[in-house]
């Protein structure tokens, strides 16, 4: 392994209606001697859920200000698979079609997220959803309070 350090990353996104009012979250936890814990959460007005899971992404990305080992955990299969399946490859050498030819949904976003990767060591882990894990709870809880506001 190398000398980067590690983050982990936990996020979510909720919508009320789909497409409807929608929000974003992540848990970003830096372990390099110390725990250092930081919280982000954002809101649109009128989106999709799919669009504030892949923002909750980026957006928690984006926040790390250098190189880093990172590991993102989310309980979106849509993300999850996009990378561990790799239909963010094929899309990419398809001129961004899917497998039966029509665009690719979010392609933007799924695009700013790839800028985002290529600046880190970036692995994705499927978390299960509302099944007690402390800090995907959090990150759900964060998106709906964020809702809320």
């Amino acid at each position: 392994m190398n000398d980067l350090p590690q983050v982990t990353i936990y996020t979510d996104g909720a919508c009320k209606g789909n497409p409807g009012r929608g929000s974003w979250a992540a848990v970003l936890i830096w372990n390099n001697g110390e725990t250092v814990i930081k919280e982000i959460s954002g809101v649109f007005e009128q989106t999709t859920n799919n669009r504030m899971e892949l923002t909750a992404v980026m957006e928690a990305l984006k926040s790390l200000k250098k190189k880093c080992n990172v590991t993102i955990y989310s309980d979106s299969a849509y993300i999850v698979n996009a990378f561990r399946q790799k239909w963010v490859a094929n899309w990419q050498r398809n001129g961004w079609k899917t497998a039966d030819k029509s665009p690719v949904k979010n392609q933007e976003l799924w695009e700013a997220i790839l800028d985002q990767c290529s600046r880190h060591h970036v692995r994705f882990e499927k978390v299960k959803g509302h099944a007690g894990v402390h800090y995907n709870e959090r990150v759900d809880q964060l998106a709906n309070l964020a809702l809320e506001r």
